[in-house]
């Protein structure tokens, strides 16, 4: 997929446990480790905000695109 997600890697240089994290921004551990590992297809515009003021960063601190190689050939 061409959409990274990097939180593991902020909550690591915030110091934040994903228990923490998920109390903070009211989900579900759970939920959370969806969103860490990338198995999310979505996310809503609140959690990311969520994300965002708990951790003090921006979304494109957790958010990366790389392309892909099909995507790159269909052009």
């Amino acid at each position: 997929m061409p959409i990274i997600v990097n939180l593991d890697v902020m909550m690591a240089k915030r110091k934040i446990s994903s228990g923490e994290l998920a109390e903070m921004i009211d989900i579900t551990p759970a939920n959370l480790s969806i969103l860490k590992t990338g198995k999310a297809k979505a996310v809503r515009f609140s959690t990311l905000e969520s994300i965002c003021k708990a951790l003090n960063c921006q979304p494109g601190d957790i958010l990366e695109y790389t392309p892909d190689e099909n995507h790159e050939r269909m052009k």
